[in-house]
C-alpha cells in the first residue's frame, strides 16, 4: 500500500504541475488592456511598459514560469495585484477559503443525508411509484443546465423564505442562517441525484447474487438482508463516487457563490479572472486542484478500509 500511495502522490504532483503550468501560460495569454483597469487607451506606450515591467511580464513567459515555481516552493505565493493590491495571497486565501469550505461540507453532508436514503428507497421500492419519482428527480438534474434551477430556485425561495437574493445586500449586518439554505440546497441538487442513482444500481445488482438469496433461505428478514448485506456491500464502490462528487460541489459553488455574491473563493474566482489578477487567480486553482486529487487519494483509500477484501498488492500473474 505504502509503494502504492507513493506512486499516488507522486502522479498527484505530476497532475498538479500541469494544471498549474496549463493555467500559469493561459492567464498571460489574455489581452494586456486587462492589468490597466481604466484609461488605458490614453495611456503612452512607455506607461504601458512599465507597468508590464512592474508586474514582471515584460520577461519571457518561462522566466516569469521558473520564478512562480522558485517562489512557490519557498512558500511565496505573491501579493494581489488588482483585488488588494499588495496583500499577500496567502492572507486573502485565509480569509475567503473557510466560507468556501464550509459551504462545500455542509452541502455535501446533506447530499449524503438525502441521497443514500433515497437511493435505498428506489432500491427497495424497484418499479414502485417511490423508484419512479426519484427516477424522475434524477432524469430531470442531468437533463436540465444547473443554471436553469439555480436562478428558479433563487427567484422563488428568496420570496418563500423571505431572505434578500445576494449576500451583500445585507451590508453590514450578518445573514440570517435561513440565507444559507438556498446555496447549500442548490449545492447539494447535483450529487443528492447523483448517490441515489449509483446507490440504486449498486443495490439492485447486489439483490441478484447468491448470498441473497442463502439468507432468504436462511429466514433472514427483508430489512436484514437490505441494510446488512445489500446496502454495505452496495455502498463500496460508492467510495469511488465521492471525490466526483466533491469537485461537482467545487465546480457548483463557482457559480452558487457568485449568484449569491457569497464572498468565498468561488466567486472571487472569476473576479480575479476578469480583473486579470493573476497571482490570485493561480492560487485558487491551485488550491481547488489540490483538494480535487487529494480526494481521488482518500477515495481509494476509503474503499481499502471499508472493504478489507481490497488491495494495492499486485499478485503474482496478475495483469
Amino acid at each position: 500500500m505504502v509503494k502504492y500511495l507513493t506512486k499516488r502522490f507522486l502522479r498527484s504532483f505530476l497532475t498538479l504541475f500541469i494544471i498549474i503550468t496549463v493555467v500559469f501560460v493561459l492567464l498571460r495569454q489574455m489581452p494586456e488592456e486587462g492589468y490597466f483597469p481604466s484609461n488605458y487607451d490614453k495611456l503612452s506606450e512607455s506607461q504601458k511598459q512599465s507597468k508590464l515591467k512592474q508586474l514582471g511580464l515584460d520577461r519571457p513567459i518561462y522566466e516569469q514560469l521558473f520564478n512562480f515555481y522558485k517562489n512557490l516552493f519557498k512558500g511565496d505565493l505573491g501579493t494581489s495585484w488588482l483585488y488588494r493590491r499588495e496583500v499577500p495571497v496567502t492572507d486573502v486565501l485565509a480569509e475567503k477559503a473557510p466560507v468556501s469550505l464550509t459551504l462545500g461540507s455542509v452541502s455535501l453532508l446533506i447530499s449524503l443525508l438525502l441521497g443514500l436514503p433515497l437511493g435505498t428507497l428506489m432500491a427497495q421500492k424497484k418499479n414502485g411509484i417511490a423508484d419512479q419519482l426519484g427516477t424522475a428527480y434524477i432524469v430531470f438534474i442531468q437533463a436540465v443546465p444547473a443554471a436553469v434551477y439555480y436562478l428558479f430556485i433563487q427567484l422563488f425561495g428568496t420570496t418563500l423564505l423571505d431572505v434578500r437574493m445576494t449576500y451583500t445586500q445585507y451590508l453590514d449586518v450578518v445573514p440570517p442562517l435561513r440565507f444559507w439554505i438556498l446555496p447549500v440546497f442548490s449545492m447539494a441538487l447535483d450529487n443528492i441525484a447523483g448517490y441515489a442513482m449509483w446507490l440504486r444500481r449498486y443495490m439492485v445488482d447486489q439483490s441478484t447474487r447468491d448470498y441473497v438469496q442463502l439468507a432468504k433461505i436462511k429466514g433472514v428478514s427483508s430489512s436484514g438482508i437490505m441494510f446488512k448485506h445489500i446496502f454495505r456491500n452496495a455502498f463500496v464502490p460508492m467510495v469511488q463516487y465521492l471525490p466526483e462528487s466533491f469537485l461537482n460541489t467545487v465546480i457548483g459553488s463557482i457559480y452558487i457563490e457568485t449568484l449569491y455574491s457569497i464572498p468565498g473563493m468561488g466567486g472571487l474566482l472569476v473576479q480575479v479572472v476578469k480583473g486579470h489578477d493573476n497571482p490570485l487567480a493561480q492560487a485558487i486553482v491551485m488550491l481547488f486542484a489540490s483538494v480535487g486529487v487529494l480526494g481521488l487519494i482518500l477515495g481509494d483509500i476509503l474503499m481499502v478500509i471499508l472493504d478489507p477484501r481490497i488491495t494495492f498488492a499486485k499478485k503474482e500473474g496478475s495483469r
